[in-house]
């Protein structure tokens, strides 16, 4: 994957008004197709993947394909 790119508009993932405790995921959409992951305690360390990938996982946990991990 390509190096991550410096001018990045991250989104945090996170409830609205979040106070604490974190660490939150955050989200950036990058030139072409790529989107990269990282967390708020570790933000140097960036998670690359391609919006198709991204895609298909969102499309999973909005039909409930993770919901094991949570029980």
């Amino acid at each position: 994957m390509p190096d991550t790119p410096a001018d990045l508009d991250w989104v945090r993932a996170a409830p609205a008004g979040p106070d604490g405790p974190g660490p939150w995921i955050e989200l950036a959409f990058g030139p072409g197709d790529t989107v990269h992951l990282r967390t708020t305690d570790s933000p140097d360390r960036v998670v690359t993947t391609t919006r198709r990938k991204w895609d298909a996982f969102v499309l999973g946990v909005q039909a409930g394909e993770f919901d094991h991990f949570a029980e």
